[in-house]
């Protein structure tokens, strides 16, 4: 009888003391490829988000306006200002919003914020407005439009304000609504109803 081992038997010998080897490799592999993978995936899978380009003239618009000064009177509804103060801001995003308080002094609620009246609720209503949305311009009309999304005045949701610009360098803006009071589009020549901005920011 033979008692030495078969060649066959030999080599499976080997191979069964390679194999811790063999797999410890493998697992230090593995852990190798487990962190540098996604530490390399990340430039191409998640790219660097970037805004879309803006136009020199958008840019000028970009910013923080406050109010200046209103000359006339809107022919849509009537505003007594006194006094206004307010601020309108463009955002690169295409974003914008208003807010104009039309009195400079707005009396406080008698008795605190919650427990307004109706006749002083109504004053405050009458004596501040705002409104968002988005805005796009016209080069051609020299018009910006502020695409509403909502506004303090009911019904106002998705409608369009349309006003000619005049810049004044980089620090002033006035805008001219082109709106007539009838449902149409007073001609710029005729226009009186102007509100100049000016850069904050």
């Amino acid at each position: 009888m033979n008692l030495l081992p078969s060649s066959r038997e030999k080599s499976k010998q080997r191979a069964l003391r390679r194999a811790p080897l063999v797999t410890g490799v493998l697992i230090v592999l593995l852990g190798c490829l487990a962190v540098v993978a996604p530490l390399s995936s990340i430039s191409y899978l998640a790219p660097t988000v970037r805004p879309a380009p803006v136009r020199p003239l958008e840019e000028r618009f970009i910013g923080a306006w406050r109010l200046v000064s209103v000359e006339g009177n809107s022919p849509v509804r009537r505003v007594d200002y006194d006094h206004p103060t307010g601020l309108i801001v463009y955002d690169r995003s295409g974003w914008m919003s208003v807010q104009i308080a039309i009195h400079g002094e707005r009396k406080p609620f008698a008795k605190g914020s919650s427990n307004g009246t109706m006749e002083e609720k109504a004053e405050a209503f009458d004596s501040y407005f705002a409104y968002y949305g988005t805005w796009t311009l016209d080069p051609a009309e020299e018009t910006v439009t502020h695409h509403l999304v909502d506004d303090t005045y009911p019904g106002m949701r998705g409608k369009d304000n349309v006003r000619w610009y005049e810049l004044e360098g980089n620090d002033r803006l006035v805008l001219i609504p082109t709106e007539d009071g009838k449902g149409g589009r007073i001609h710029r020549r005729d226009a009186t109803y102007k509100l100049t901005w000016e850069r904050i920011h």
